[in-house]
């Protein structure tokens, strides 16, 4: 992650939101709960962020008072998606999501195993009265009963935009516009 310095002044802000270590959030998160706050944990990989990106964080927040998101790194997005991804790096998703609203702390998740599984250490810290998941294939039903273990709910949204995913917004771009990127790419190889 880039050093407050070389932020911009709004960046600077936004960081303040953006805890690294899950020790240290875990300490901030038993001080809210211990003043009677709902803490609500969510995780993805907000690459090409949309839409339903925004209405699932304004979803999730609606469950309680304080929303915890976490980033997949840029290593864990390329194993669950592929070598040709992430398209934004995970300095500028941490940023984007942190600019979000309903957002109140934002971290970075990095423990997956070789089968691109998440391990939960981020819920293992916090453990949230409230874990928000979309529905769809991202967790197993085991991997469920596990998330279950280290929060007190967990409670699966629908998707918030049926027609749009960071997946479909990449495809339509590349269709739209493959001509003009051979273009491009012919153009450089002739120079």
């Amino acid at each position: 992650m880039k050093k407050p310095a070389e932020l911009n002044p709004i960046a600077i802000g936004a960081m303040k939101k953006f805890v690294l270590d899950y020790r240290s959030l875990s300490k901030i998160t038993e001080g809210l709960r211990t003043a009677g706050n709902r803490i609500i944990l969510t995780i993805g990989t907000w690459d090409v962020l949309h839409v339903g990106h925004v209405r699932y964080l304004f979803s999730a927040k609606k469950k309680g008072d304080i929303l915890i998101v976490g980033v997949d790194s840029d290593e864990v997005v390329r194993k669950t998606k592929g070598p040709h991804r992430p398209m934004i790096r995970q300095e500028e998703r941490v940023e984007m999501v942190s600019y979000q609203m309903p957002v109140d702390f934002v971290t970075l998740i990095n423990d997956i195993d070789k089968k691109g599984r998440w391990q939960c250490d981020l819920l293992k810290h916090v453990r949230p009265d409230m874990f928000v998941a979309v529905e769809g294939d991202s967790y197993s039903p085991q991997q469920k009963r596990e998330i279950k273990k280290y929060c007190g709910n967990l409670v699966v949204l629908p998707r918030q935009a049926e027609n749009t995913s960071s997946t479909a917004i990449i495809q339509g771009v590349l269709k739209q516009h493959f001509a003009a990127l051979v273009e491009i790419l012919d153009a450089r190889k002739k120079s």
